[in-house]
């Protein structure tokens, strides 16, 4: 192993890119994609703990969803960093980066009842939401077309996710709040 360390591309740099993108642009545009990509390991994180801790009448179902719902925000990151690369800039990596950057709050380290981890995720899954269409938007007027379809695909499969975590929530359910009690 080599002893002798060598930078190759400081973080927060953006280098010239082969896909054409002004620096300035492509700078603001690899902020927007860290700054999704931090919130996005937040949620999946998050969607891991309660797949992990999940239990009760639906557990089956639950942790089935939870771990494809892990899946959909791990392929989601690796989009995120990967046009973030691409762009010539340097996707988030660290844990507190990723904790410095993201918008979002993820949940503690307690274990909570399933309808209050779902409502927690919802929570995540609505700032994403918003800031995934806010940098769709930004992307778009800085003319990055193609990072704003990898945004809108993420945004897509996001949506649907938070989609299903709305209809766990709801109140008919095996379990309801009075058998919580």
């Amino acid at each position: 192993m080599s002893t002798q360390e060598t930078v190759l591309r400081e973080f927060g740099t953006v280098e010239e890119n082969e896909l054409r993108l002004e620096p300035e642009k492509a700078e603001q545009v690899i902020d927007a994609l860290n700054t999704d990509l931090a919130a996005t390991y937040v949620l999946y994180h998050q969607l891991r703990k309660h797949h992990w801790n999940v239990a009760g009448a639906e557990f089956r179902d639950l942790h089935l969803f939870l771990g494809e719902a892990a899946e959909h925000a791990e392929e989601a990151a690796d989009e995120l960093a990967e046009r973030a690369q691409a762009l010539g800039g340097t996707p988030l990596a660290g844990m507190s980066a990723l904790e410095e950057h993201a918008p979002v709050e993820p949940e503690d380290d307690d274990i909570y009842d399933i309808r209050t981890s779902l409502a927690h995720d919802l929570e995540v899954y609505g700032d994403i939401i918003e800031s995934l269409r806010d940098h769709v938007e930004l992307v778009t007027n800085l003319g990055d077309h193609a990072t704003a379809e990898i945004l809108r695909e993420i945004l897509v499969q996001v949506e649907e996710d938070a989609h299903h975590v709305e209809h766990y929530l709801e109140a008919d359910t095996l379990v309801t709040e009075d058998a919580l009690r």
